[in-house]
C-alpha cells in the first residue's frame, strides 16, 4: 500500500495527519504508538509549514521480511506495546521538500512504525474535505489524547504509589540501619567490657599468683634476717622501683629520721600505710602525706610491718612507673602483712629454738670418763632446726664403782618429749643410786611411768660395766637390740628376749642378760631412728649398723672412738631423709689404767 499527500497549507497538513492516523488504526497500531507516531509527524509538518512551500507526505506499508529485518534500530524503538515477533507490516512515512527546499539542501524526513497487523487499508487514509469529517477527526484525536492522559494519570498514580512505598522502605532501611548501628555499638561496648573484664581478671590472677608464690618464699625460711633480705627481691622490678626496709631493732637511739622518712614515721606511729607524693594517691586504706623533701617528684609508699604490740618496721618503696594501681597497692599491703607474720613467726621460732637448745644442752650432759670404759655419743633430733627431741642417752657411775650406760626413746618429739625424757633420766639416776641391775632399773622406770604418766610410753636399753668383772650386763624394754663387737672383730646382735615398752598398762619384770665383754670389745647402743626406714623395716638397718661397726680395725677404735661414731652415722643416714631422732652411744672396754 502506498499513499501520498500534497501539503501546501494547514488544512492539507491536518488532512494528512488525520489520514495517517486512520491508516495506523487500520493496521492495528496501539493508541499510544499511534499517538506517538502522529505527534512526531505533526511536529515535522509544523516545521515544514513554517518554512513555506509545498511538501509531500508519502506513507508506504511494506509486508516483506526484508523490510522488517532491515528496520533501523532508531525506528524500531518506536514500537513498545506490541511484540516484534507478531509484526507483519512496516509503515514508513517520508516527508520530502519541494524543489525550492531541496535546492536549499533540505534533507527528507523519514519515520517508520512496525504494525502488528497487515490488513488491507485501501480507503483508510481518505479524508473528505467537508468540516464534519475534520471535526470528527478532531474529536477522535481528543479521545486519543484522553487515553494518553488516562495512561499518564495511571503512571503518575503508580509512580506516586512507588514513591510512597520507596519512602516507607527508605524509612525502614533508615530505622534498620539505626537498629543495626545501635546493636553494633552495644556489641562493641559488650566486647570492650568483656576485654576489660578479661584484662582485670588476668591482672587479678597474676596478683594472686604472685601473692601465693611470694608468701611461699617468705614462709619457707625461719630466719627473719633472710626474710627481710628476700622481700625487696620479690617486689622489684614488677611492683616497685626501689625498696627499703627500716627495721626498728637496728635503729640507733635518738637517730633523726629526717624529712624523707616522715611518712615512714607516720606509718610506724599510726600502723596505717602512708602515701607521700605531690598528688593524692587514691589508694584504698592508705593515708596521703606531703611529698618527701629529698625527692618531691618521686612518690613513696610506706607500709608498716604489723605485729603485736607494735610494728617491727616499715617497708618503704617507690613505684615502678608513675604511680601504683589501686589493686596493686592492696596486694602490696597484704603481702607486707604476710611478710610481717612470717617475720614474727621466725622470731618466735628462733626464740623457742634458743630455749630448746639451752634445755638440750642441760639434759645431754658430758659423758663420764671411767678408767675401764671409753664412751662416745651422737645425738641428732628429728625436728628441723630445733635441736631437741625424745631420744636421749646418759652414762654415770654407781656407788659400787659400776658404770651405767643408757639409751632411751620417748614417744613424740619437741619440748614435751624432752621434758618427759628429762623426768625419766632423773628418775633413773635416782633409782641407780640405790644400786640395782639394768633389769631392775627398767622395771622401776616402767612402774614410775605407768603410775605418773599413763598416756606416755618409752623404750630403753641399759648396759652396766664393772671394773672387777669381764662381763657386761644389759636389759632392754621394747628397744632395738645392742650390737657388740668382740676384740677379734666378730659382731654379735644381742637379741635375747627384751621386756615390753615402758608405761604400758601391764605388770612386768624385766630380765637381765649377761655376756662376756673383754677389753677391746665395743658395744653400740642406739635408737630406732638410726636403723629403721619405712620402706625396708628395721632388720636391714641393724645389719648395716653391724657391718659399719665391724668395718673398723681395733687400732681405729682405740685411737678415735669419737671419729668411729661419726663414721657409723654417715653411711647409715646418707641414703634417705631422716624423719626420726637419732641417738648413738658407743662403749669400748679397755684395760684398767690403759689411759
Amino acid at each position: 500500500m502506498r499513499r501520498t499527500w500534497r501539503i501546501a497549507g494547514v488544512t492539507d497538513a491536518a488532512r494528512a495527519r488525520i489520514g495517517l492516523a486512520r491508516v495506523a488504526a487500520a493496521y492495528g497500531v496501539p493508541p499510544l504508538e499511534r499517538i506517538r507516531f502522529g505527534t512526531a509527524l505533526s511536529a515535522h509538518l509544523r516545521q515544514c509549514l513554517t518554512k513555506g512551500g509545498t511538501w509531500r507526505l508519502t506513507l508506504t506499508a511494506d509486508t516483506s521480511a526484508a523490510a522488517l529485518s532491515a528496520e533501523d534500530p532508531a525506528t524500531a524503538g518506536l514500537t513498545t506495546d506490541g511484540p516484534a515477533s507478531g509484526a507483519r507490516c512496516l509503515l514508513e512515512a517520508v516527508v520530502t521538500p519541494s524543489r525550492e527546499a531541496s535546492a536549499a539542501g533540505e534533507p527528507p524526513w523519514r519515520t517508520a512504525l512496525v504494525c502488528p497487523e497487515a490488513g488491507p487499508a485501501t480507503e483508510a487514509g481518505v479524508v473528505a474535505d467537508d468540516p464534519a469529517a475534520l471535526a470528527e477527526a478532531l474529536l477522535g484525536a481528543d479521545e486519543d489524547t484522553a487515553l494518553v492522559l488516562r495512561r499518564l494519570t495511571e503512571q503518575e498514580e503508580l509512580v506516586s504509589f512507588h514513591r510512597e512505598e520507596l519512602q516507607q522502605t527508605n524509612q525502614g532501611v533508615v530505622a534498620l540501619h539505626a537498629e543495626l548501628d545501635a546493636a553494633g555499638r552495644a556489641q562493641r561496648e559488650a566486647f570492650a567490657a568483656e576485654r576489660k573484664a578479661r584484662t582485670e581478671a588476668e591482672r587479678a590472677r597474676r596478683r594472686l599468683t604472685f601473692l601465693a608464690d611470694a608468701s611461699a618464699v617468705l614462709t619457707a625460711s625461719l630466719n627473719h634476717h633472710e626474710i627481710l633480705r628476700r622481700l625487696p627481691d620479690l617486689l622489684m622490678p614488677v611492683y616497685a622501683g626501689r625498696v627499703e626496709v627500716r627495721w626498728f631493732e637496728t635503729e640507733e637511739p635518738g637517730r633523726d629520721a629526717g624529712p624523707r622518712l616522715a611518712a615512714a614515721e607516720a606509718a610506724a606511729r599510726t600502723g596505717r600505710p602512708q602515701y607521700a607524693a605531690d598528688h593524692p594517691g587514691g589508694l584504698p586504706g592508705v593515708d596521703d602525706q606531703p611529698p618527701s623533701e629529698e625527692d618531691p617528684a618521686r612518690p613513696l609508699l610506706c607500709i608498716p610491718l604489723p605485729t603485736r604490740p607494735a610494728p617491727l618496721g616499715v617497708l618503704t618503696m617507690s613505684p615502678p612507673g608513675e604511680r601504683w594501681d589501686p589493686d596493686d597497692a592492696v596486694m602490696l599491703v597484704e603481702l607486707t602483712r604476710r611478710a610481717s607474720i612470717a617475720i614474727d613467726n621466725a622470731r618466735r621460732y628462733e626464740h623457742n629454738r634458743d630455749i630448746a637448745e639451752t634445755l638440750q644442752r642441760a639434759l645431754l650432759t658430758r659423758l663420764p670418763t671411767p678408767p675401764d670404759v671409753e664412751l662416745a655419743a651422737r645425738y641428732l633430733p628429728a625436728t628441723h632446726g630445733l635441736n631437741i627431741g625424745g631420744d636421749w642417752y646418759d652414762a654415770f657411775r654407781q656407788p659400787d664403782g659400776g658404770v651405767i650406760a643408757v639409751v632411751g626413746d620417748v614417744t613424740g618429739h619437741g619440748l614435751h618429749a624432752a621434758v618427759m625424757m628429762s623426768q625419766l633420766r632423773t628418775a633413773l639416776r635416782a633409782y641407780a643410786v640405790d644400786g640395782g641391775s639394768p633389769g631392775r632399773l627398767l622395771t622401776r622406770l616402767h612402774d614410775f611411768l605407768h603410775t605418773l604418766q599413763p598416756d606416755l610410753y618409752a623404750t630403753a636399753v641399759i648396759a652396766r660395766f664393772h671394773p672387777d668383772e669381764s662381763t657386761m650386763t644389759w636389759a632392754a624394754a621394747g628397744h632395738p637390740p645392742p650390737v657388740l663387737r668382740e676384740p677379734d672383730g666378730r659382731i654379735r646382735v644381742l637379741d635375747d628376749k627384751p621386756g615390753a615398752m615402758l608405761g604400758i598398762p601391764l605388770k612386768q619384770e624385766i630380765a637381765d642378760h649377761t655376756v662376756p665383754m673383754p677389753p677391746g670389745s665395743t658395744l653400740a647402743l642406739y635408737t630406732d631412728g638410726l636403723v629403721e626406714r619405712r620402706a625396708r623395716g628395721i632388720d636391714p638397718g641393724i645389719e648395716r649398723l653391724a657391718a659399719a661397726l665391724g668395718s673398723f680395725n681395733p687400732a681405729e677404735l682405740e685411737a678415735d672412738l669419737e671419729g668411729a661414731a661419726e663414721g657409723i652415722l654417715h653411711p647409715l643416714l646418707s641414703d634417705s631423709e631422716r624423719d626420726d631422732d637419732v641417738c648413738l652411744l658407743l662403749c669400748r672396754r679397755r684395760e684398767v689404767g690403759a689411759r
